[in-house]
């Protein structure tokens, strides 16, 4: 599971945030009986009433509450809260005190900014479940559909924060008193000001009333960002069926990694972590690097050849320390050379497993090229001064769909696989890439970018968007913070239902840990 990755948190969370005081906040604010709060209230049907209390002496919080849940397009909880403006840091230790007898293992406790006490309000919480697991919770819009980012843990944190700044939400464990610490769930919202924060409980049984108990709590501001911040790297899977987006955090660290494929037999992913081929079961768990003798400084262009036997790596080796083409096998061995020109960048083999498609840049152009994946001459597939890049075979044999901005704008397109008959495929305002067929042929999966983004640049707030080749509509899969890297070859999973990819965040990497 996720466990070990938690530990490697440990050592890099020396700044989970240096904080000050909540009077910084809302220096006026009197000691009321709710403690750092002003108010209580149920929101959506909750029968009986939620009540909430507060125990100055042991400066704890008891909630004992009904409600169907904090899902879907509306809520059913009580919420302790306060209406604030600006950036803050809620952080706590949660516990269900009562275990004997029958308990929803999703019953909830939580920790929530919240637009508004409507059911369908937008919301960010850190939601805490009776059995243990972890969530990032989230709706983007009133009424919308709660999205989350879920962590297989195997128990409670010890302690839980959840973290504004700005439109960025982060949810920050500890599960053995080590320091707070991020894992890799994170996302974009906006809330206008004011807005709620505070803590709640729901039963996830309308039948049912359960109670939880908020200790160590405290609200209070962040401090000003430090200069050196760490980049973070977190690999996710996300079923593409679903009304809603259910991330799993499958590994995060304080490292650069990117770009997944996933294995034949759905069991194993396999990533670049810093300049390594790496490999991690696709559940969770520690990720081992692939021998492939000594190429090194691999990037995010590698995938496995149809029968699973093989595969393409873009890296350097001693003698040719530019990156380019190599075949290994998939279970590791020495490399192989397939591009003989430098700077050459795998992005996918064709159907039967016979050829390589890559990309070669010249001087802020891209092309796509085709060469046998036992190498050989190479055949030009495009041509021109713009950007057509990141190909990517179908299935049948029949289609490379890949972007360029040949129209006028970073559009998908595709083309039959000697270059011929190209055509678009998107033609909306998004900034368009990396399309990736579904094994079954039946959808595209592709990065957008904000209108205007110039290149293909990293941490940026993008959308996985799917395209349906069967009518042509697009919906959005997930929103994230990403781009390069994120997904440069195909990362669909072979029962065509799930997709991994790589989300960033900037943290700090220095600096004391805790509150002033």
């Amino acid at each position: 599971m996720v466990q070990p990755a938690f530990r490697r948190f440990a050592i890099f969370a020396l700044a989970s945030l240096l904080l000050t005081p909540l009077a910084r906040l809302h220096a006026q604010a009197p000691q009321t009986s709710l403690g750092l709060f002003e108010n209580q209230s149920d929101v959506g049907s909750v029968t009986p009433s939620g009540v909430g209390s507060y125990d100055a002496a042991a400066g704890t919080y008891t909630l004992t509450a009904a409600g169907a849940n904090l899902w879907s397009t509306a809520d059913a909880f009580h919420f302790i809260w306060k209406k604030i403006s600006g950036d803050a840091v809620l952080t706590a230790d949660i516990s269900f005190p009562v275990t004997a007898g029958e308990h929803n293992p999703h019953r909830k406790a939580i920790l929530i900014f919240r637009q508004n006490l409507t059911p369908g309000s937008p919301y960010v919480d850190a939601a805490q479940h009776g059995v243990g697991l972890m969530g990032l919770q989230y709706r983007r819009a009133e009424d919308a559909t709660t999205d989350d980012i879920e962590l297989p843990v195997e128990k409670a944190p010890r302690r839980l924060r959840l973290i504004k700044r700005g439109d960025t939400f982060t949810m920050e464990l500890s599960m053995d008193n080590e320091p707070l610490h991020p894992v890799g769930a994170s996302i974009q919202l906006h809330l206008q000001e004011p807005f709620y924060v505070g803590i709640g409980v729901c039963s996830h049984d309308p039948n049912q009333v359960e109670k939880a108990v908020f200790s160590h709590v405290t609200l209070e501001k962040p401090a000003p960002q430090p200069a050196d911040l760490a980049l973070y790297s977190t690999l996710q899977t996300v079923n593409t069926d679903a009304d809603f987006a259910r991330a799993i955090a499958v590994y995060s660290a304080p490292a650069h990694f990117e770009a997944p494929n996933w294995s034949r037999d759905g069991k194993t992913l396999i990533f670049d972590e810093d300049g390594k081929i790496m490999t991690i079961p696709a559940e969770g768990g520690t990720p081992q690097p692939l021998n492939i003798g000594d190429a090194t400084r691999c990037n995010g262009s590698h995938g496995l050849s149809p029968d699973g036997q093989w595969l393409a790596v873009t890296c350097s080796t001693p003698g040719e320390p530019e990156s380019r083409v190599y075949v290994v096998p998939a279970t590791g061995g020495t490399p192989h050379l397939v591009t003989e020109h430098p700077y050459s960048y795998f992005h996918s083999w064709s159907a039967d497993g016979k050829t390589i498609i890559f990309t070669r840049p010249d001087h802020g152009a891209s092309n796509i090229y085709a060469i046998a994946a036992s190498g050989g001459p190479e055949h030009a597939l495009t041509t021109g001064i713009g950007i057509s890049d990141d190909p990517d075979a179908s299935p049948d044999g029949q289609w490379i769909y890949f972007n360029s901005d040949r129209g006028g704008s970073m559009q998908i397109w595709r083309m039959h696989p000697d270059g011929s008959g190209a055509e678009p495929m998107t033609h909306d305002t998004f900034v368009n890439w990396t399309p990736h067929v579904s094994p079954d042929g039946q959808s595209v999966v592709f990065i957008s970018y904000e209108p205007g983004t110039t290149g293909h640049p990293v941490n940026r707030p993008i959308a996985l968007r799917l395209l349906s080749l069967e009518n042509g509509s697009i919906r959005v899969l997930v929103h994230l913070t990403g781009g390069s890297g994120t997904m440069n070859v195909s990362s669909w999973a072979p029962d065509s239902h799930h997709l991994a990819f790589v989300s960033y965040q900037e943290w700090p990497i220095s600096g004391d840990s805790g509150a002033n």
